[in-house]
Formats: structure tokens, C-alpha cells, sequence
């Protein structure tokens, strides 16, 4: 199942996808129907707002019947959606799948370099626009990774390259104008623990290449103005020790884990970048995310108590915190193009309000309102969220946040939804979904837990769920489960449970566990085959991950691995309705992971609900490409989940 060009496992495949299109016509009324719901609620021809950088205005905007986004820019806010620089609809053009990579225009405002992907597979053609005449010059990179940076005269651009397991590992320099043939290696990475990025700080002064591993990294700097420089360190990698540069005026500042579990913010002088003075000291639980310099401020991502925040340090000194109320939501840094200025972007939604771009003044605090994502046919007021806290075997309390439709009876009757992903200290905050809505619509509750492993209550939230100590991700999730039974939000055989990738690993964990507890499962390119993979460094990441998961070729990890491995422990047992998806092209779960799984499940289960599996043949990770094909994507899986979660009429 690993060879992806056998006609054998093609012929599989396509006899899977035969399956599952069988299995869903019966239902096909009810899958059109959640399809045309989200697609009311979509105002589907719309524009983003402008956001200024140098001369020119941005905007990017969509139109009712495409697909996919259309980039412009003008002289002002008004003009900004009058001329088109790039057509996403008009480049997918013969393309079954199409994703934008790159989309990063010059410092003179004259070139973009934009990228794309067919397949995928996430290996893109790199390509440079001349943005007066709207045409690609003749460079064309191929098998391009995600990341570039511009030199200061554009003359100049930086990309990554991938290697065969399709790792990132070096930085090359081509010059407008020329082939790739005649592209300057600027960096390569031989450590195969290690990824390579290139990134242009904000004030566009300098060209940053961070080397990263799970736990270690370095980064070197390269003078936007003489780019042809070579890359100057700034520390050597030391094992456990993260840090991140950015450029703050007459100084870096610098993110790093130093003697900081949850991180803390230093400075460091131009001339000796690896002398570091702190700035925001280190504070347990506070887990600082991010920095953006500004001229005169600098603004802090982070999160503490399960909450995204943002603050704000003045130059001269002082700080203040960006109100965002007491509901569990999510923030993030907002399109902040302009590096003098006093105004801070950003964007700011929860599980019950959509996203909104706001404008607030960091010296005076006014703040402004530019937009709130349109939704038509919904009537924000019918919905109700909170956060609630399960208590995990070990007596850690594990947080979850709820939304369902206001009226919904609170006395264990209803069916719910469980969502979680529990990996890679990725914080996963509440956000709005319109498709959630036909579920909520239907009587349900969705729950979104935070496990550990993701990073949602600090760093040691995260180290206290991977490697030896990865099953508190799974026991934590399943405590969520049984707390909102216990609790009444869901009838006890109204549970479902949904997750994707590192998601997929903790439902197929979770399920095989305790098949008795949940109604549904839906696992979206899940990453199953966890012994297999990690014990084979030809397979595409498998070196890399080792930091997050261990090494399985030797013990304690092997047995530790296997024990909460879903493939390997698929034993007999009555499973759950099951929906599985996959995407030939994956280069980060490969298709046979949920390919083997799903046969080995069909292999042992005593009942009779359903194992449906679904291969997209043309795509890779993140499915179906083009918001249409997307939202049919949403729909087939809601529908899944309200057929085969019991009625109580069937209880």
C-alpha cells in the first residue's frame, strides 16, 4: 500500500471510494440539504479588508460561483479590489486541485512571487509576476517548499527546497531574471531532525533562516540590503533551546526558551546579535507564542489559564493588555502591513461570533470595528457557549469549551460532538464555524476539548503529552467524554468524536481504547499506524518526528508506542460507525496508514455499524481544494454523523 503508482492499490482505492458513494446515496437528500444550509449562511461574493503596505492598498475578494479567491491592490482603501494581480480561479484553470503557496510581494511593490500546487503533494512551482503589466517573467522554480523573502531591491529572492522525504531542508537565492539552474545554494541542512525556513522580518531590513527540530533551534541573518551575504549566526544550536529574531529598530528582539519553560522576550544589539539583554521575563504558565515589533511598541502573543491574549510594550516602556472580554475565544495578529505606525490589527472571534478584524489604537486604546464576517440566514443570538473542566485520571483538570443551540434540553438526551487534536503544542482556540451550525441546528452539542500535548496551558501542558508520556492525551480526551455524559450535555450513547491528522491518532487511540463509548468516530487523514511509520526514516517526516513521538526501533519507545498504536490495537470489539478519509498525495500521512487501518477494522469488528473510508485521488492532506468542493466535504461528514449517532427513539 505504500507504492502509490501499484494500479493494485489504485484499483483499492477506487473500489473504497465505490463504497462509500453507495453507502451515502441513501442519503444523499439530507447530505444536499447540509450543503445548501452552509452555503446560505456564506455570503459568498465578499472582500477582506484593505490592508495597507508601503504605496498600496490589498485586499483579497471572492465571487458567488468560484471557487477560489481573487487577489488585488490599489492606490487607496476604496480602489483596493479595482486591480487584479493574481486570479486563483484563473490559474486552477484544467487543475482538479489547486493551492496557493507563496503570494509575496517585493519590497518595491514591482514583482510578487507566487506558487502553486496541483496535486497535493505540497511541492510547488515558484513563479514572479511583474505586477505593472500582470504577467509571469520566464523564471519558473520547481519543487519549491513554503517560504521566501525578498532582497530590499528586489532583485533578489530566497526560497526552500525540500528533500526526498519531502523536509525542507535548504535555502537557495535566485536571481530575477535568471534560471533556476543558476541559483545560488545559500544554506543546507543535513541533520534530518531539522527544518529550514527563510522569512523577511517586518521592517524588511533583514532575511531570517531559523533551523528547527521538535526542541532545538538556531538562526542566522542575512542583510536584506547585501543579500549575496553570507548567513551570519546568531547562536549555535544547543539541544532543548528555542529561540525565534525578529528585527526591532535598533536592536532584535528575540523569543527564546532559555531558562524560560513558557519563554520570555530579550533584546540583543545589531553588531552582536548573540547578546542577549531580557525584556518580558519568563512567568510559569504565561506561554508567550509570538512578537510583532512595531516602530514604537511591540506586540506579544500568548497564552495562559487556556486563553489566547495579546499585549502591548511601549518602546519607552510600560505595556498594557488588549481587552477581549472573559468568553473562550480565539485572537490572532490581524494583516499589519505598516511597521510605523501606533494602530494594531487583529482578529478576534469565538464559538458563538464570527470573525472580526478590528483596528485599535495602542496608545489611546480606541478601537474600530472594520468587519465581521457576514452571515446570512443566522441569528447569532439562538447560540450559547461556555467552558467546563474534566478531571483526568492523574487528577489534572483538562478544559473544554461548548456551544449548542439555545433550548437545547441539558438533560442527557442530547447527541454531541467531540473534537480534539492534542499535539505538536499546537493551541487549538474556539472558533466560529457556519457548518457546525447544521449540527447545532439538529439538537446537538459540539464540545471542543484541549488535551494534552497541545499547548493551550503552557509548555509543560504539551511535555506532559508526548513521548513516554503520550497516552494522557488520549486518557484526557476520553475523561472529556464521560465528564459531558456525566454532566448531562450528551446521552451516553450519543457521543461522537472527531479529529484530523495528530487529531485522527487521538480519536482512533480513543476508540480503540473504549469502543463502548462512543456512537461515531470520524477520522480525517488520521495518523494510525504510529509503529510502522516512526520505525521506517525513509518515509516522509519519520526523522523529524521522533522528537514528538520517540523512536520505535528501540525500547522504552517501542512498547510504550505500541500500546496505544490504533492499528495495532484494533482487536475485536464491537467499534463504532467509523468514517475515515485519506488523500493519495499525502506527503505527511501517507495513505496507507488509514488504508491498513480501516481493512484491519473491518477484519475484527463483532458488530455491524458502518466503516466507510474515503480517498481523495487527487489531492493530498488538507482534502478537497476550492471553498465548493470543501463545503460538499463538510457536508458528507455531518451527515455521517447525524445518521449514525442514534435517534432516542432507538435508544
Amino acid at each position: 500500500m505504500r507504492d502509490t503508482d501499484d494500479p493494485a492499490l489504485r484499483t483499492y482505492l477506487e473500489a473504497e471510494n465505490t463504497y462509500c458513494e453507495n453507502w451515502f446515496a441513501p442519503h444523499a437528500e439530507l447530505r444536499e440539504a447540509i450543503f445548501g444550509e452552509i452555503r446560505s449562511r456564506v455570503q459568498e461574493t465578499d472582500v477582506s479588508v484593505p490592508s495597507k503596505r508601503g504605496p498600496w492598498w490589498y485586499v483579497s475578494r471572492t465571487v458567488e460561483g468560484q471557487a477560489y479567491a481573487i487577489h488585488c491592490r490599489g492606490t487607496s482603501a476604496p480602489a483596493a479590489a479595482e486591480t487584479v494581480i493574481l486570479d486563483e480561479n484563473a490559474e486552477s484553470a484544467g487543475h482538479d486541485y489547486f493551492a496557493l503557496g507563496a503570494f509575496d510581494v517585493g519590497q518595491q511593490h514591482r514583482l510578487l512571487a507566487w506558487s502553486s500546487d496541483t496535486d497535493g503533494s505540497e511541492e510547488y512551482t515558484l513563479r514572479i509576476r511583474d505586477l505593472d503589466t500582470g504577467v509571469d517573467l520566464a523564471d519558473s522554480i520547481e519543487r519549491t517548499y513554503y517560504g521566501t523573502a525578498w532582497s530590499s531591491d528586489d532583485t533578489w529572492l530566497f526560497y526552500t527546497v525540500p528533500d526526498e522525504q519531502m523536509r525542507p531542508y535548504q535555502v537557495w537565492r535566485h536571481r530575477v531574471g535568471s534560471t533556476q539552474h543558476d541559483d545560488v545554494l545559500v544554506l543546507e541542512e543535513n541533520d534530518e531532525r531539522f527544518f529550514v525556513e527563510v522569512d523577511l522580518t517586518r521592517s524588511g531590513e533583514w532575511i531570517v533562516i531559523t533551523i528547527d527540530s521538535k526542541e532545538t533551534s538556531e538562526v542566522w541573518l542575512v542583510p536584506a540590503s547585501t543579500p549575496e551575504q553570507a548567513p551570519k549566526l546568531v547562536r549555535p544550536r544547543e539541544h532543548g533551546h528555542e529561540y525565534a529574531v525578529d528585527h526591532w529598530g535598533d536592536r532584535f528582539v528575540v523569543l527564546t526558551n532559555l531558562e524560560a519553560e513558557d519563554f520570555r522576550v530579550m533584546t540583543a544589539p545589531l553588531d552582536t546579535p548573540a547578546t542577549w539583554s531580557e525584556l518580558i521575563p519568563h512567568r510559569p504558565g504565561r506561554r508567550i507564542t509570538g512578537v510583532e515589533p512595531f516602530a514604537g511598541h511591540l506586540a506579544v502573543h500568548e497564552w495562559s489559564a487556556g486563553q489566547p491574549g495579546l499585549r502591548v510594550l511601549f518602546r519607552e516602556g510600560g505595556e498594557r493588555s488588549i481587552d477581549l472580554g472573559s468568553e473562550p475565544s480565539d485572537v490572532e495578529f490581524g494583516a499589519n502591513g505598516e511597521y510605523d505606525t501606533t494602530t494594531l490589527r487583529f482578529e478576534h472571534q469565538s464559538l458563538v461570533r464570527p470573525r472580526a478584524a478590528y483596528d485599535e489604537d495602542v496608545r489611546t486604546a480606541e478601537r474600530v470595528l472594520l468587519k465581521q464576517t457576514p452571515t446570512p440566514n443566522v441569528s447569532l443570538g439562538d447560540y450559547e457557549s461556555e467552558r467546563t473542566w474534566a478531571t483526568a485520571p492523574d487528577g489534572e483538570r483538562v478544559p473544554i469549551d461548548l456551544v449548542w443551540r439555545r433550548g437545547t434540553p441539558r438533560n442527557g438526551s442530547a447527541p454531541l460532538l467531540l473534537y480534539g487534536y492534542g499535539a505538536y503544542e499546537v493551541s487549538i482556540a474556539p472558533w466560529f464555524s457556519v457548518a457546525r451550525l447544521s449540527l447545532l441546528d439538529r439538537g446537538w452539542v459540539w464540545a471542543l476539548a484541549h488535551p494534552r500535548g497541545g499547548g493551550e496551558l503552557g509548555r509543560r501542558w504539551y511535555r506532559t503529552g508526548k513521548l513516554l508520556e503520550k497516552r494522557n492525551t488520549f486518557t484526557d480526551f476520553i475523561a472529556c467524554a464521560q465528564h459531558l455524559v456525566q454532566e448531562q450535555w450528551a446521552h451516553p450513547n450519543r457521543v461522537a468524536i472527531e479529529g484530523g491528522s495528530a487529531g485522527g491518532l487521538l480519536v482512533g487511540a480513543a476508540m480503540t481504547m473504549r469502543p463502548d463509548l462512543f456512537a461515531s468516530v470520524v477520522a480525517e487523514v488520521p495518523f494510525v499506524d504510529i509503529v510502522s511509520t516512526m520505525s521506517d526514516p525513509t518515509l516522509p517526516l519519520t526523522v523529524t518526528e521522533w522528537e514528538e513521538w520517540g523512536d520505535p526501533r528501540a525500547e522504552p519507545f517501542a512498547s510504550y508506542m505500541a500500546s496505544y498504536s490504533p492499528y495495532d490495537n484494533s482487536m475485536p470489539a464491537d467499534y463504532p460507525a467509523l468514517y475515515v478519509t485519506a488523500g493519495l498525495n499525502d506527503p505527511r500521512v501517507s495513505v496507507h496508514e488509514p488504508a491498513k487501518w480501516v481493512a484491519r477494522l473491518r477484519s475484527v469488528n463483532q458488530g455491524n455499524r458502518p466503516i466507510v473510508m474515503k480517498t481523495e485521488m487527487g489531492a493530498g492532506h488538507g482534502g478537497p481544494s476550492g471553498r465548493y468542493e470543501a463545503w460538499r466535504d463538510l457536508a458528507q461528514t455531518l451527515t455521517f454523523l447525524h445518521t449514525t449517532t442514534p435517534p432516542p427513539s432507538a435508544l
